[in-house]
């Protein structure tokens, strides 16, 4: 299983999103989660509406400097597919998956050719067009709601499955680290985790191995 860092590695809730913690993240071996949005024509690191001064997409990638780490982008804006892709081919990096977007905008980025996760959680049992879809972004707003055979069974359909950590919605995660610990598809390269809390997480699952 592979372990994402949620807006970067950040020690405070101010550095999330910022040039520190991505930097922390990357060098620590950590792909990430990020928020990306259009302002005045550029695209931009921003989870909030942007007002100016936020880092450039661009300048996001210059600091992977050409480590191919996954990137999970959560485009927060409609129609941006084409030139995110764009930029991504700019710098060569092909480990990313774009998610969490509205239905009209899933099927432009499907037909853009971006690597797409379709939604499951406990507020959208149906993942929309999951046939067509590289991966799933399995989510549990309220509540572990779903069992190791879950995630074994999407994974046994070719598909990827990137798991929201309980702490994203400020939970305990010990019921649903145990739940992916008895997956049998726990040490698949087809499984990733993302979180609040990676090196923590990072121990865990080695322990559980």
């Amino acid at each position: 299983m592979e372990i994402l860092s949620h807006r970067g590695l950040w020690e405070t809730a101010a550095e999330k999103n910022t040039e520190a913690a991505f930097r922390r993240s990357f060098d620590r071996g950590f792909g990430t989660e990020t928020d990306l949005r259009d302002h005045n024509g550029e695209i931009v690191i921003a989870h909030d509406m942007a007002k100016g001064g936020e880092m450039p997409f661009s300048t996001f990638l210059e600091i992977m400097d050409g480590r191919n780490l996954t990137l999970a982008l959560n485009i927060k804006a409609d129609g941006l597919s084409s030139e995110i892709k764009a930029i991504l081919e700019d710098f060569g990096h092909s480990n990313y998956f774009v998610f969490d977007m509205s239905l009209p905008d899933l099927v432009r980025q499907l037909d853009d050719g971006l690597t797409v996760f379709t939604g499951l959680s406990d507020l959208q049992p149906h993942p929309p067009l999951l046939e067509a879809a590289d991966g799933v972004w399995l989510d549990c707003f309220r509540s572990d709601w779903y069992g190791p055979g879950l995630i074994d069974g999407l994974i046994g359909q070719e598909k990827r499955v990137c798991v929201v950590s309980a702490d994203l919605h400020r939970r305990d995660v010990g019921i649903q680290w145990s739940i992916i610990k008895s997956a049998q598809s726990r040490s698949s390269d087809a499984l990733l985790l993302c979180t609040d809390m990676p090196e923590k997480a990072k121990d865990a699952f080695e322990e559980a191995r």
